[in-house]
């Protein structure tokens, strides 16, 4: 029978799933509502995005402070502001009566506030109770952002249809603080001592020289790639449901579609999350990010409805596992007392890159009148952040070959 400190990981690893989960409400909102927020402030398509925006780089910000907060005093504590913020920024957010009053809302309270304290940290500290299973336990966590994006689209829009938005964001406000405040209540416990890292999967330079290069030179090239692969990411994600009601499918079909393609996310995650405790994270980036160029390309020939729904769950079958591995790399190569800062950082340049793309999608919208283009454009991103990951791959095989070949040198007795 299990001891109770060997199940406490388990239900650790449970809170952190429920509060990611339910935290996604804030980042899957401004999609959905997209066309309703448009049409009642009478902005453009561009416009229309800020939000969503603004979400994104609060978000990517936030999840540094909040991962710094995290090494400090535990992850219990952005938790807790975390969940309040997200609760007063949906009240707030109803009673806005101006796009950049509602766009400022979602950017401070639900993104800097808000869901940046429900999905870093916890993947963080999910990845400090577990070993010999960081990978799998880190990719459940991360499904949490995937299993509410399924989840909560389509209910969001059938309240939308029946109560309007604003009434629609009160609800969401007194939910997220009903559920969420006790349960970061669980996260009081502090991790056990970490070991330093040992590179997994492909090997290569952890600690003080992660890939070979400085820690500065490293950080700085995971964030590029960031950047890159999820200005690709953006693109259906934030845009699907306004570009099914532009065919004239309804919105409600782009809504349905986006839930398809965040519960196909979830079995990405889950599968490249046992992909990537066997070869490792930098494999499994270059694996998820090829594939997720693929799909990606597929939206430009075809846009039939059957093809749409068949494209869009290919695109979360096939993107689903960059943003773990991100933070599987970042543990195989960095010192784990600074885990929740890097993460943080890391996974603040992929926010970055969900804001760049999800406003520069509807820009190229709004100037030449398709999206045809903004999908070219994501392929474009997206085969830049290859060029980085495949070369920090190459660096982690050379450096591995290289320490194959040295001698060994003969013990002595004394």
């Amino acid at each position: 029978m299990a001891s109770s400190t060997e199940l406490y990981p388990l239900l650790r690893l449970a809170a952190n799933l429920t509060l990611t989960t339910i935290g996604a409400c804030g980042m899957w909102t401004a999609s959905v509502v997209l066309p309703a927020v448009q049409a009642e402030f009478g902005v453009s398509r561009a416009d229309a995005s800020l939000p969503f925006t603004l979400l994104m780089i609060g978000f990517g910000i936030g999840s540094v402070l909040a991962g710094k907060l995290s090494d400090r005093f535990g992850v219990m504590v952005p938790s807790l502001i975390g969940a309040a913020s997200l609760g007063a920024g949906f009240w707030l957010a109803s009673l806005m009566q101006s796009m950049i009053g509602y766009a400022l809302v979602f950017g401070v309270f639900i993104g800097l506030m808000g869901i940046s304290a429900q999905f870093a940290p916890l993947m963080t500290d999910t990845s400090m109770w577990f070993t010999r299973r960081r990978g799998i336990a880190v990719a459940i966590c991360a499904s949490g952002n995937y299993v509410g994006g399924a989840i909560w689209p389509s209910l969001i829009e059938h309240f939308v249809q029946v109560a309007g938005w604003r009434q629609t964001f009160q609800g969401m406000g007194l939910f997220c603080l009903a559920t969420m405040l006790p349960l970061c209540l669980v996260l009081r416990r502090r991790p056990p001592p970490q070991a330093m890292p040992v590179a997994a999967g492909g090997g290569g330079a952890a600690g003080n020289r992660p890939f070979g290069l400085s820690p500065g030179t490293a950080q700085l090239l995971m964030c590029a790639a960031g950047v890159a692969c999820c200005v690709a990411m953006s693109m259906p994600q934030v845009h699907i449901v306004a570009y099914c009601g532009d065919l004239g499918y309804g919105v409600a079909r782009g809504a349905q579609m986006l839930s398809i393609m965040l519960a196909c996310g979830v079995v990405s995650r889950l599968v490249f999350g046992l992909i990537s405790d066997r070869i490792g994270g930098l494999k499994t980036v270059l694996i998820s990010s090829t594939l997720q160029m693929v799909a990606l390309l597929l939206y430009l020939p075809f846009d039939s409805l059957l093809s749409l729904y068949v494209a869009s769950a290919l695109f979360g079958l096939f993107q689903g596992g960059i943003i773990p591995a991100y933070a599987i790399v970042v543990r195989e190569q960095f010192p784990p007392e600074e885990a929740g800062t890097r993460v943080g950082i890391t996974l603040t340049a992929t926010m970055a890159g969900m804001a760049l793309g999800g406003w520069l999608s509807g820009a190229i919208f709004d100037l030449t009148g398709s999206y045809h283009a903004a999908f070219a454009n994501g392929a474009f991103w997206n085969f830049f952040n290859l060029l980085i990951m495949g070369w920090l791959f190459r660096r982690v095989s050379a450096a591995r070959r290289a320490a194959s070949t040295l001698p060994v040198r003969p013990q002595t007795t004394p």
